[in-house]
């Protein structure tokens, strides 16, 4: 996605802010995002390092209304993000609702839609753009929104920039960039990363490295890029905590309040690498039009390390009482795009096409083991793993797009969509039968889905000057189509392990998700602006992990008829002088809207209409101040208000199935308040020292809560008998930062 930004004259003498957005994924011609009939979010490079944010998903946490970061795995670079209530998330079985992009090629993974937001090279970002809405033009999985990071080239980043952290748990960052660009059109960019921290929880280190490579050519008629991008991560996500445990419906304090930072059980690791080479083309026809494409191929490995409970309850002392649990996935993607698009009178219209292929292998081994007295799982000696699963799987997704933003008056636009998908699914799966104990390999299968998905929006400025309002609505529909570890993993007769033990491979329906948005924008002032907006999202087949354990992470995926996702965002954003202030508040609504039966953790929970979805709060409000001191000095706080939310597995109000008397209660995870404060010195143009500081209360807050069954004493002890208990994810503690920015 391609944003920039010009000025124009306006009336009464003021200069009109225009910033262009692109309409689709693929680099190229944008639209003034005034006329657009939804909200957009584009963030560029010097906001994001005003924040001092522990990085770019914690920004859009901090400041983006309608987003919301769980801090399930306890690293800050595996956040389960969700915007409106959908999910971009690196959690395997989590179901994915947002499409992202970075330059172009989608980065959602093949195996399970997650995202790697550690594999995304952030200090190359030029900007970030969010579409919200089931946007059909964005492909398939923008049901919720679409998130396209944009990287810089030696045109837009020239010289040496730098930038050196450390501080608290550990934590040390080295970043570097050099960009170059000549008068005979050639530039080239390098940038990389370096990350290493032990992490605030117990057993939590993580590292990962990071390095960006482009170099093109641009004659002002043609321009091209190459670009190679290089990952390695080794990542601990250590997970929910036992906070109480549960009997006859009275709560006790546990492991939690007695150690904030520990781990339930570990390891917990999951190493990635990463290798994607990307070629992007832009050709101007004429004045009014112009070529874009691109060419990618992309190939991933992860490998995955886990401590578990074992599955089955030990009989003797000297039994093994955990599991010891492996898995291997190699990823390989390609793909390419072409789109025309042209402003021709009153409209700007964009024609394209896409095609993305994958393959995917993937092997999990089981082997049992015992708990140390720090709850780590070490496998019993002269017990060889035994393969669990095995997949190979192919896909291959072809997408078609039209789009069209056409003036109908003078300040009226109606941008109509539609786009046309065909997506192939097949696999063939080897898993251990759990009867016979024997390797068996499923005959191989193939889905095909097709989908046309229509949008059509209107955009009207009530008045000829530049501070009037904006009203616009819009209504757009899209698709998800099911992964290879949802389809091998629909039998709730062979419930499987996540990261997946696949075990059946049922049809599912791909979701079909409908978004009705509108609101208003209003630039009322110079450097003052306020927006509002309602949506509604239905979701209809809705794929859903119903798990049947927690801590032991077996279940089953199977369409839900129909959920729904509603709610307003709002935001004011005023810059006077050396003062900048923004505030954001979101209300969300996330919902099922049918009666079913869902299998959470330990729990068959009875699900009707109006139940809300766990772990979404209705209410968020966000709140950012900067002021310019002077002298190259400047401080600023923010802060997150987030309302409270339902725990998985206590939708119902229920403590347990059949429960009675003390053992109906709605738990619920607290709302709470941060405080993130920051200062910095510029004592030149060329350098920047900053201090940060967040958490300043050292708040003790969770993010996500579900009802599980925990085998550990409060202190950490293995008891070996299990007791209903009310898991949490702990949020991180206080800590402090400091740094230096140079750039020559």
């Amino acid at each position: 996605m391609h944003g920039g930004a010009v000025a124009q004259t306006a009336p009464a003498q003021q200069l009109e802010r225009v910033e262009v957005i692109g309409v689709s994924p693929l680099p190229g011609q944008g639209i003034d995002r005034n006329l657009l009939p939804y909200s957009t979010q584009l963030i560029k490079r010097d906001r994001i390092d005003e924040a001092q944010a522990q990085n770019q998903v914690d920004y859009l946490n901090r400041r983006v209304p309608g987003v919301q970061v769980n801090d399930i795995q306890g690293s800050p670079f595996q956040g389960d993000l969700t915007y409106r209530g959908f999910r971009a998330s690196p959690l395997i079985g989590a179901g994915q609702g947002l499409s992202v992009y970075l330059d172009g090629v989608r980065i959602n993974e093949p195996f399970g839609d997650v995202v790697n937001f550690d594999l995304v090279p952030e200090f190359a970002v030029s900007s970030i753009a969010l579409v919200p809405g089931a946007n059909p033009a964005f492909g398939l999985n923008s049901l919720g929104g679409a998130l396209a990071y944009t990287t810089h080239d030696g045109r837009s980043a020239p010289g040496l920039r730098g930038e050196i952290s450390g501080g608290s748990f550990g934590r040390k960052r080295f970043d570097l960039s050099w960009g170059h660009s000549s008068d005979s059109g050639w530039h080239q960019y390098v940038a990389a990363t370096a990350f290493d921290e032990k992490g605030w929880r117990d057993f939590s280190d993580g590292r990962l490295g990071q390095f960006l490579g482009k170099f093109g050519h641009d004659n002002g008629t043609t321009s091209w890029s190459v670009g190679l991008l290089l990952g390695s991560s080794k990542l601990v996500g250590n997970g929910l905590l036992p906070a109480y445990t549960i009997d006859e419906g009275e709560l006790t304090e546990d492991l939690y309040f007695n150690r904030r930072q520990a781990v339930y059980t570990h390891p917990d690791q999951t190493k990635n690498q990463l290798g994607q080479l990307g070629f992007n083309f832009q050709h101007a026809v004429d004045a009014n039009s112009s070529i874009s494409a691109l060419a990618y191929v992309r190939k991933s490995k992860r490998d995955t390390i886990n401590g578990d409970e074992a599955e089955e309850e030990p009989v003797l002392p000297d039994d093994p009482n955990a599991a010891f649990n492996t898995t291997s996935t190699r990823q390989t993607g390609y793909g390419a795009a072409i789109s025309f698009a042209r402003a021709s009178g009153a409209h700007q219209w964009q024609v394209g096409a896409s095609v993305d292929m994958a393959r995917v292998r993937y092997r999990q081994l089981e082997q049992e083991g015992f708990f140390t007295d720090t709850r780590g799982v070490v496998a019993e000696e002269g017990e060889d793993p035994e393969l669990s699963a095995n997949v190979e799987g192919k896909s291959t997704s072809f997408g078609l797009y039209l789009t069209d933003t056409w003036q109908v008056g003078a300040r009226t636009h109606v941008t109509g969509t539609a786009r046309y998908n065909r997506s192939t699914v097949s696999n063939t799966l080897t898993t251990r039968d759990d009867d016979t104990d024997e390797i068996e390999t499923k005959p191989r299968e193939r889905f095909t889905y097709n989908s046309i998905n229509p949008a059509l929006g209107i955009a009207h400025r009530l008045g000829e000057a530049v501070t009037t309002p904006t009203i616009f609505a819009n209504v757009a529909r899209n698709t998800r189509v099911p992964t290879v570890i949802e389809l091998g993993c629909a039998d709730p007769e062979e419930p499987c392990r996540l990261p997946a033990g696949l075990q059946a491979d049922p049809f599912l329906e791909q979701v079909k998700s409908t978004t009705i948005e509108a609101g208003l924008r209003w630039p009322f002032a110079p450097g003052k602006r306020f927006s509002i907006e309602a949506y509604r999202t239905v979701n209809k087949d809705d794929i859903l992990f119903r798990s049947t354990s927690v801590t032991g992470q077996l279940g089953y995926f199977a369409n839900f008829p129909k959920t729904r996702n509603q709610g307003v965002d709002t935001e004011l954003a005023v810059s006077a002088g050396a003062v900048d202030f923004g505030i954001g508040y979101s209300y969300l609504e996330a919902t099922y809207q049918a009666d079913g039966v869902l299998r959470q953790g330990e729990r068959n929970v009875t699900i009707t209409p109006g139940t809300r979805i766990a772990g979404l709060p209705r209410h968020t409000l966000k709140l950012a101040l900067d002021w310019r001191l002077g002298g190259g000095f400047s401080v600023g706080a923010d802060t997150q208000t987030v309302g409270s939310r339902g725990v998985s597995g206590n939708e119902d109000g229920l403590l347990e199935d059949g429960a009675t008397g003390d053992e109906v209660r709605t738990l619920k995870i607290p709302s709470y308040t941060l405080l993130n404060l920051r200062a910095s010195w510029k004592p030149g143009k060329q350098w920047e020292f900053y201090l940060n500081v967040n958490n300043v209360t050292d708040k003790r807050y969770e993010t996500f809560g579900a009802l599980a069954e925990t085998v550990f004493t409060p202190t950490g002890a293995y008891a070996g008998d299990e007791a209903d208990a009310l898991f949490v994810a702990p949020g991180a503690r206080r800590s402090v930062f400091a740094g230096l920015r140079f750039k020559f």
